[in-house]
């Protein structure tokens, strides 16, 4: 019986998390520079950028959002991956930012083929 309840649970959990994902836009960064929330401090690298739809005057550094690629926003076919990624917010995307999140160019290769550039994703806290 109490396994029946951890399958079941666990269950509504991932479903849960599938409703609430939200569409966007992923692109990735080059290399890291000194971020908005830890100045020059490492944070590693599965990290991202949240853009000003993310960003809340900062409230959002230090959280953490799963990843997944969608679809392509180029002529690259099939650009995605079928992973998920986590990534920890350490920065601010510029203003006119082409994308939600910019994530470095490691949490992006782990979701999809870093050619594309620019892809679909839904993402979730």
């Amino acid at each position: 019986m109490g396994k029946n309840i951890l399958v079941f649970s666990t269950v509504v959990v991932f479903l849960l998390s599938i409703a609430s994902a939200v569409p966007g836009i992923a692109t990735f960064y080059q290399s890291y520079t000194p971020s908005a929330c830890y100045g020059g401090t490492p944070e590693g690298v599965m990290i991202a950028a949240a853009s000003d739809t993310l960003w809340d005057n900062g409230k959002v550094c230090g959280k953490y959002f799963t990843v997944k690629c969608t679809g392509a926003r180029n002529p690259v076919p099939h650009p995605c991956t079928g992973k998920s990624v986590r990534v920890k917010i350490v920065d601010h995307c510029p203003a006119g930012c082409a994308s939600t999140i910019d994530l470095s160019r490691e949490a992006f290769a782990q979701i999809a083929n870093p050619v594309a550039g620019i892809i679909n994703i839904d993402y979730f806290q």
